[in-house]
């Protein structure tokens, strides 16, 4: 699958199905790498790196399910 390299929060946050003020926190906080760009200061966060942080969150849940912390 190929597509833009960078997306926006909104891209995100559908991508996600979560809120917008969901992964600006996410952002904020740094447990999703995005990059704040021209005069503007207009948020980018590049397809690989979502795809990094959903790979996280699924090896997270496994662990947590391991830990006998279901759903």
């Amino acid at each position: 699958m190929t597509g833009p390299r960078f997306l926006t929060l909104t891209d995100v946050a559908d991508t996600l199905n979560v809120s917008l003020s969901q992964v600006k926190a996410l952002v904020r906080s740094g447990d999703l790498a995005g990059v704040k760009l021209g005069g503007r200061g207009v948020w980018r966060v590049e397809a690989s790196e979502l795809e990094a942080y959903i790979q996280r969150m699924y090896a997270q849940t496994r662990e947590s399910l391991h830990l006998g912390d279901g759903p």
